[in-house]
């Protein structure tokens, strides 16, 4: 897995808006956090991109962008945001190309580590999040890190409904 101070890897694709998505198009522009789960509709991981959508907007007003990417098929992810109404974009990485670059991928279950990385303006990761069993620890992480880079308090968390 990535650690803190490496340079994010860049990928190409597409995402479940059917927009092209490049990492590298947000270098000088915004923070990305960029979470990897283990697979769309499983109840933890629900929970978790229920947190990260609920709380979208609290992380754009802390200048940056969120994307959500599984090892899902790409239709069972873009079915995903559309039925959990995600304003984030999403990717399914079924080949694992993405997962791999970022060493997500656990080596038996060959699906995604629960994973969140930040990635600078600059492309460096400059924080790592792994949580496996506290699905709310992420979006928790993430806040406290934006928040402290921006030199702001600490949003509250929207509360997600079960």
């Amino acid at each position: 897995m990535l650690s803190v101070g490496d340079i994010a890897p860049d990928f190409d694709t597409v995402d479940c808006r059917g927009e092209r998505l490049q990492l590298s198009s947000f270098r000088g522009q915004r923070t990305v956090v960029l979470f990897f789960f283990p697979k769309a509709f499983s109840p933890a991981c629900t929970l978790e991109v229920r947190n990260f959508r609920d709380n979208y907007q609290r992380i754009t007003q802390l200048d940056a962008e969120l994307i959500g990417v599984s090892v899902d098929k790409a239709e069972r992810n873009c079915r995903f945001a559309t039925e959990e109404g995600l304003q984030f974009r999403l990717i399914g990485d079924e080949s694992r190309a993405i997962s791999g670059l970022y060493g997500v991928v656990w080596p038996v279950l060959r699906i995604d580590r629960r994973a969140t990385f930040v990635i600078g303006l600059d492309g460096t990761v400059e924080d790592v999040f792994h949580h496996e069993v506290q699905v709310y620890r992420h979006l928790e992480d993430v806040l406290d890190r934006l928040a402290a880079a921006k030199g702001a308090p600490h949003p509250q968390t929207a509360p997600t409904p079960t």
